[in-house]
């Protein structure tokens, strides 16, 4: 029997089609996992299929930046960014005024919390937004959750997409440090040299050594490697302000102690058990891989020879040319085609 479409019911199926796809433009706090976590809801058409973000650091939250690096997504996605626990606005809703190494003793940031988290939140997004599934990105420590949150709860997501993949930190360090060594004797820099002779080679039981390691690290990426646009990291007008700088200061600091861990202060490394050669071979969901080919703290070669032991429905690792461990405008380019493939199939 054909149904008739009235004045009326033709009026309220254009309404039902028009706010299916509207712009949807959020950012607030939700209750995840016991407290309130900060998250941003950004797109074109609510409509669209869902990425969530996973930052990395792990304090280094992209929420606070004008999104430069993914605006243009909007229109073919919902994009879900997330300040994890500990870092950001999320750290700053929950931590005393005053922060000091107390604190940081007595709270101790877990893997498994935040993995928990992490799938918490997608449970929620997926309800909100009315979604059946989800696209993960995990960049660099948010790679860790993604693997572990792709592993326990497949379910939920379309597809993982790891960017600058860590598979076990304390190999991945280790052979950064031999790499950075050998190219501060080619460039007989004797500052560089000096340090890395003083704090020796990985694991460090404590944060200020793994802290000098990263920045050389970090130097010699920059040397070699394509930068990003300067207006990528210009902060909204709603974070530029003294509370959200102390916020993502403190955050930061207390993220990467736990991450590293600490001796002295009883401070375990979140990242010492991740080994995903061990534990994370084996999934169920589409796995791609976006990997700079000048990147020194998760470098190719370790994150190749994981990726090749993987088994998943389908699988694909992408080399970067002119990238190292961080965004610029060919990671982007790499991560774009991925979902956007991902969206169509």
């Amino acid at each position: 029997m054909t149904r008739k479409i009235t004045p009326v019911l033709f009026l309220l199926l254009l309404i039902s089609a028009q706010a299916e796809s509207a712009p949807v433009d959020e950012a607030r706090f939700v209750s995840i996992g016991g407290i309130e976590q900060w998250i941003t809801i950004d797109g074109n058409d609510s409509s669209k299929p869902v990425i969530l973000f996973l930052h990395g650091g792990p304090g280094s939250t992209i929420t606070q930046y004008k999104n430069a690096m993914y605006t243009d997504w909007e229109k073919d996605f919902v994009l879900v960014n997330w300040d994890q626990r500990g870092a950001g606005r999320t750290f700053g809703r929950n931590a005393p005024a005053e922060v000091n190494e107390d604190y940081w003793i007595e709270n101790p940031l877990t893997v498994d919390q935040m993995v928990a988290d992490g799938i918490e939140l997608s449970k929620y997004l997926l309800q909100y937004l009315g979604k059946q599934k989800i696209i993960l990105v995990g960049t660099s420590w948010g790679s860790v959750l993604g693997v572990k949150m792709a592993l326990a709860s497949p379910e939920l997501f379309y597809a993982y997409v790891g960017h600058s993949q860590v598979v076990n930190p304390t190999a991945n360090l280790k052979n950064a440090y031999d790499h950075v060594l050998g190219l501060a004797q080619t460039a007989n820099d004797s500052a560089s040299l000096e340090k890395l002779k003083s704090i020796g080679t990985p694991p460090y039981d404590n944060a200020r050594n793994a802290g000098m390691l990263f920045r050389i690290i970090k130097k010699y990426e920059a040397a070699n490697s394509d930068p990003s646009p300067d207006g990528w990291w210009q902060l909204k007008d709603e974070y530029n302000n003294e509370a959200d700088a102390m916020h993502h200061e403190n955050g930061d600091d207390y993220s990467f102690i736990n991450y590293v861990g600490h001796k002295a202060m009883g401070i375990k490394s979140m990242a010492e058990g991740v080994d995903f050669m061990k534990d994370g071979l084996s999934f169920q969901v589409p796995v791609y891989f976006v990997q700079g080919q000048n990147d020194i703290l998760t470098a190719m070669p370790v994150s190749k020879a994981y990726f090749d032991m993987i088994s998943a429905p389908q699988k694909k690792f992408i080399e970067v040319s002119g990238a190292a461990h961080g965004h610029n405008q060919a990671v982007i380019d790499a991560q774009y085609k991925i979902v956007f493939d991902i969206q169509t199939q």
